[in-house]
């Protein structure tokens, strides 16, 4: 299996954004701002914007955080200009315990991700894998998009992950991630299995698998 790593294993920190945006009146429950990615990213996907293009994500992700709609416009401004890529550092350790049993059950892993560098290290910082042993999820390969100069959904990037899985046709590789432009459109294209978290059902009656956690991948439900 080959997992993406934004919105599978980190989310936008929100206790850098829940601050921030319960300026303009948004709620400070933390939940709410794990709902609100994950809107966010399916609103992405229905715009089919690019990988460089988050103003749709931004929209929906204010909103869904609860600030008013007369504050949205600027909310999602400063949402833009905030959110980083070393804000995605929030784990989510039900993903990171799912991966754990993958990993206990011998299957290969591996990670995927359109990033600017700094995937590998954040990932290995907030304890949810590396490569090789460590406090987090030994897996075989970390794919940055920018180390690789490769980006999805270009099919080629999944090459270098397919590469630490020798002797495993492609067709019987799973990739799992949250975007559906970038995640399930490049998985498809290069041939893989797409598999999309839905945590929220944001995309019932769509052609492709669907999880709402990743213990579905490992029979169980988490609980």
């Amino acid at each position: 299996m080959l997992f993406d790593a934004g919105g599978i294993f980190v989310i936008p920190d929100p206790h850098v954004l829940a601050p921030l945006l319960a300026y303009y009146g948004a709620s400070t429950d933390l939940d709410v701002y794990h709902r609100a990615h994950y809107a966010g990213m399916a609103a992405k996907s229905r715009a089919g914007s690019p990988e460089s293009d988050w103003s749709v994500y931004n929209a929906e992700y204010v909103a869904v955080a609860g600030v008013p709609e007369h504050d949205r416009v600027e909310a999602a401004e400063v949402l833009g200009r905030t959110r980083n890529a070393y804000t995605w550092r929030h784990p989510l350790r039900d993903s990171v315990d799912a991966l754990r049993v993958l990993h206990e059950r011998r299957v290969p892993i591996g990670v995927v991700s359109n990033a600017t560098g700094q995937i590998e290290s954040v990932l290995a910082r907030t304890g949810v894998c590396q490569v090789g042993e460590g406090t987090g999820v030994p897996v075989r390969v970390v794919v940055d998009s920018h180390v690789v100069g490769i980006a999805k959904p270009d099919p080629r990037i999944f090459d270098f992950g397919l590469a630490v899985l020798p002797g495993i046709d492609r067709s019987r590789v799973a990739y799992v991630g949250d975007s559906v432009t970038m995640d399930v459109g490049g998985a498809r294209n290069a041939g893989l299995l797409p598999v999309l978290l839905d945590p929220y059902d944001d995309h019932r009656g769509a052609d492709f698998l669907r999880i709402q956690s990743l213990h579905e991948l490992t029979g169980g439900s988490g609980d």
